[in-house]
C-alpha cells in the first residue's frame, strides 16, 4: 500500500473515536490535515505498541516510550529526551549541532540549524539460498551513543540490544556515524578530539582471540560494556596518528567483490573524511584499516564534510552543509564539486539510480549526476534531519522539531504522506524488511516504523544517541550492483 493511500485510510479512521489498546500506532496523515488533527500517545510495555488520540502535534516536544528492558550502568536510566545538542561536550562553536553556541541548537544560538547531526546487510550473503541480508537470525542496526563513547548493536527483529562497545581506547570521541559493509560488518568514527575509525565484526564467529583468555569475550548488551583490551569482536582501530582531526564525521563502505566460491565479499574499502585546517577524504583497507589513499578536498578547504554516501560504482559523495556536494572517483581519485541550491542541505543519501539527495527541515533536493541538475520539493526550505531511500521509490526524512517522518516520492520529488511518532528523530535508516528506523536527537530512543501499517515500536535503552547514516547497510545494498542478498 502506498503512503498516500494509507494517508487516506488513516484520515477516515480518525473520524471515529479512539480507545486505548496495547499497541503504539503512528498516524500517517495527509499533508494538509496534519496540523489540525488531534493526536496523543498511550504507553505500553516493551513488547507493546502505542496508539494515538487526543493532543495536537505541536505539543509533542518530549517522548513517550515503552520500557526498554535495559538500563545502563553508570548512566541515567531516564527514557525521556530532554537534552539538546548531541551530548559530545565539544562546545567549540563549530556550528555542527554538538551543543555548541551559534549553531542553531536549543542553546540560544541563532537560526534553526544544528550542524551535526549506512543499515547493516542483515547477515552475510547466502549464496544461492535466497536468504542473504534478509536472514532474520542476523539483522542489526548500529547506533552511536555519542555522549557515552559507545555503539549499540540492536537486533532489528527482536529489538533486543545484543552488544555495546567502546569505539576508542579512551572511551571518548563522541561517535556519530556508523556504516555497514556488504559483509555485514560495521565501522564507526569519532567526530572529535583527533577522530579515529574502528571496525567491529557483526558475527561472533568472526571474532578472534586477542586478550589471552579462553573463548571469545565480547559484550552481550547495554550493561556489559567490556574494557578496550578485553573486547574481542573489534576487528581494528585506526587512530589517524598525527592528523589531529577536529572533525572526522562522514563514513561509507565501498562495495567489494563477491567470491561465489566462498560466499564472502573481498577487497572491501572504507571511505571517511577528516579536517583540521584542510579537508581530506581517505580510503581505508577494509581488512586492516590502513590508509590507502589521501585526497585533498580543496573546494572545502578549512571547512569540513558533514555527511557521506557511496554510489553504485563505489564513488564517494560528501556534503558540506548548505554549501556543496563533492564526488571522489573510486578509480582515479579525481574530485568534482557542485553547489547545493538554497534549501535542504543537511542530510545526504543516494537512491537506487545513483541520484544524490540532500535533505533538511522536512524537505529534500535531488541531484542527477547525468544532467548535473537539481530538483527540490515544493516550497523547499532549510533545516536539519537525516534521510534514506527505500530502494523502491520513497525517501524518508524527519521534520524538525516535530515527531513527523515525511515520505517523498523519488521520481516526482513531491511529498506523498507523513507518519506521526512521539518525538523528532534526527537519523533515518531502512532495514532489509522495509522498516523505517528513526533515532532521537541526542536522546535514549529509537523507533521502528512499519510504513505499510503506520505502527511503530520503541527501544529506549540508548545514551545520548546521535546517528544519522546508513546504520543498517541497506543504503549501500540498494545502490550496489554487487549481489547482497
Amino acid at each position: 500500500m502506498s503512503p498516500l493511500a494509507w494517508s487516506r485510510l488513516r484520515l477516515d479512521d480518525s473520524r471515529s473515536s479512539w480507545e486505548t489498546v496495547p499497541v503504539m500506532r503512528a498516524s500517517l496523515l495527509p499533508l494538509a490535515s496534519l496540523v489540525c488533527l488531534p493526536l496523543a500517545v498511550a504507553c505500553g510495555d516493551s513488547d507493546q505498541r502505542q496508539d494515538g488520540d487526543g493532543s495536537s502535534i505541536s505539543s509533542l516536544g518530549g517522548e513517550t516510550t515503552a520500557d526498554s528492558g535495559n538500563s545502563n550502568s553508570g548512566n541515567s536510566s531516564s527514557n525521556s529526551t530532554t537534552n539538546t545538542g548531541d551530548g559530545d561536550g565539544d562546545d567549540t562553536g563549530d556550528g555542527d549541532g554538538d551543543a555548541d553556541t551559534g549553531d542553531g541548537d536549543a542553546d540560544g544560538g541563532t537560526g534553526n540549524h544544528k550542524w551535526d547531526v549506512i543499515s547493516i546487510p542483515d547477515g552475510n550473503h547466502q549464496c544461492g539460498d535466497g536468504g542473504g541480508n534478509g536472514n532474520s537470525d542476523f539483522s542489526y542496526i548500529w547506533i552511536a551513543n555519542s555522549s557515552q563513547g559507545t555503539m549499540t548493536k540492536l537486533n532489528t527483529d527482536t529489538m533486543v540490544e545484543e552488544g555495546r562497545y567502546y569505539m576508542r581506547p579512551d572511551g571518548a570521541g563522541s561517535p556519530s556515524r556508523t556504516t555497514v559493509s556488504l559483509s555485514g560488518n560495521v565501522a564507526i568514527s569519532a567526530r572529535t578530539s583527533g577522530g579515529g575509525v574502528t571496525k567491529f565484526w557483526a558475527d561472533i564467529a568472526d571474532c578472534e582471540e586477542s586478550n589471552g583468555m579462553p573463548g571469545i569475550q565480547t559484550s552481550s548488551g547495554a550493561n556489559d560494556i567490556l574494557a578496550w583490551d578485553m573486547e574481542e569482536c573489534r576487528a581494528w582501530h585506526q587512530p589517524f596518528v598525527g592528523k589531529n582531526y577536529t572533525s572526522n564525521r562522514p563514513m561509507a563502505w565501498a562495495p567489494g567483490e563477491l567470491n561465489e566460491g566462498t560466499c564472502l565479499y573481498e577487497n572491501e574499502k572504507l571511505w571517511t573524511s577528516g579536517s583540521n585546517g584542510q579537508t581530506e577524504v581517505l580510503l581505508l583497507d577494509g581488512e586492516t584499516g590502513e590508509i590507502e589513499e589521501t585526497i585533498n578536498i580543496a573546494a572545502v578547504g578549512a571547512g569540513y564534510l558533514y555527511g557521506g554516501a557511496v554510489d553504485g560504482e563505489g564513488n564517494f559523495w560528501g556534503l558540506q552543509n548548505s554549501s556543496k556536494i563533492i564526488r571522489v572517483d573510486r578509480n582515479d581519485f579525481t574530485v568534482q564539486d557542485w553547489p547545493v541550491p538554497s534549501g535542504p542541505g543537511y542530510g545526504i543519501a543516494i537512491d537506487a539510480q545513483s541520484r544524490v539527495w540532500t535533505c533538511g527541515g522536512g524537505h529534500a533536493s535531488r541531484f542527477d549526476p547525468e544532467t548535473e541538475t537539481w530538483q527540490s520539493t515544493p516550497g523547499a526550505s532549510s533545516g536539519i534531519g537525516g534521510c534514506m531511500t527505500d530502494g523502491e521509490g520513497t525517501l524518508y526524512h524527519s521534520r524538525y522539531p516535530q515527531g513527523v517522518i515525511v515520505a517523498i516520492d523519488t521520481d516526482t520529488v513531491a511529498p506523498v504522506g507523513e507518519f506521526v511518532i512521539p518525538a523528532y528523530v534526527h537519523g533515518i535508516s531502512i532495514d532489509f524488511k522495509g522498516m523505517v528506523w528513526g533515532v532521537t536527537f541526542a536522546g535514549s530512543s529509537v523507533y521502528r516504523l512499519d510504513p505499510e501499517t503506520a505502527l511503530f515500536d520503541t527501544y529506549s535503552g540508548l545514551v545520548g544517541a546521535y546517528t544519522y547514516s546508513d546504520m543498517t547497510g541497506f543504503g549501500l545494498s540498494s545502490v550496489s550492483s554487487t549481489p547482497s542478498g
